[in-house]
């Protein structure tokens, strides 16, 4: 008999801690020397993992050219908040391929050594951000949560939290935390010419937008730096391609001599970006050393 309720007691155990392994479970800390750079993810059993990325890109701010302006921004808030000194939660907008997240990564590599970490989150997963910043908070590291090619559809849920994060929460910012995002739309949000029929119009002219246009650009306002790239000219786009010429191993006769192919090559990618550049130089040095 004894054996018997031992046996039902064991089953009933591993019951218990098969139901326990389904539900979810909260968001543990990791070993944060592990790595400088994690990626949030979701496991099908629904349950929050921080994972490290073993290998972060080798890209040093002084490797990213034709975007000074952009990058002294960027470098300045991402100092300041190393330093303990108030910053901005950052969206980056604007052209495809500009070095947007490039430029994230590239402050990354500089003040790792000082404390920073990063978490990569994504769109999907924003609804989790609260039990982010709560493994994070208190810690001696700063937190870039960084949200890549960030935009919304109507009603999506990442929308609301990540507005209460950026500024809209009963909790106080946590000091260590900031949000870095980039996104090709401004305003994070599509926008439709039906949109602008909420405007009013008072007697004297005076013109206010309603409610809709109000909403798509509460999320964008609690960017407190907003940072905007553009297309590239056709000088910008080959001072680029020297760059990355030059970084592959390319000697300066390569270099000059390329100019021509590298101009063919973005007419027929139908753009002049610095991940075009980067991809023919990746191209013509390739061709190169299998013609040797």
């Amino acid at each position: 008999m004894t054996e018997e309720i031992l046996h039902l007691m064991a089953r009933a155990e591993q019951l218990m801690a098969r139901i326990e392994s389904a539900l979810p479970q909260p968001l543990r800390a990791p070993d944060w020397a592990q790595a400088v750079a994690w990626r949030y993810r979701k496991r099908a059993s629904g349950h929050g993992v921080l994972e490290p990325v073993r290998h972060v890109g080798h890209i040093a701010l002084g490797d990213l050219k034709e975007i000074d302006a952009q990058k002294d921004k960027i470098e300045r808030n991402t100092r300041q908040f190393v330093e303990g000194r108030p910053a901005n939660n950052v969206l980056l907008t604007g052209a495809r391929g500009t070095g947007k997240s490039s430029l994230i990564k590239a402050c990354l590599n500089a003040y790792a050594p000082q404390g920073l970490r990063l978490i990569e989150v994504d769109k999907a997963d924003l609804t989790d951000l609260p039990d982010i910043v709560e493994v994070v908070a208190g810690l001696p590291q700063k937190f870039i949560v960084y949200c890549d090619d960030l935009s919304f559809d109507e009603g999506e849920p990442g929308y609301k939290a990540l507005k209460s994060i950026l500024d809209g929460s009963v909790a106080a910012n946590t000091p260590n935390v900031l949000v870095y995002a980039t996104s090709n739309r401004r305003h994070l949000l599509p926008e439709y010419m039906k949109d602008n029929l909420s405007y009013t119009h008072t007697d004297d002219g005076e013109v206010h937008p309603g409610e809709v246009i109000e909403e798509k650009i509460s999320l964008s306002e609690r960017f407190g730096l907003w940072v905007s790239f553009y297309p590239f000219s056709q000088d910008e786009y080959l001072a680029i391609v020297a760059q990355w010429l030059g970084a592959l191993g390319a000697a300066q006769g390569q270099i000059d001599a390329a100019r021509p192919e590298a101009l063919v090559w973005a007419l027929e990618r139908g753009s002049r970006s610095g991940r075009v550049a980067y991809q023919f130089a990746r191209d013509f040095m390739g061709r190169g050393e299998a013609a040797a």
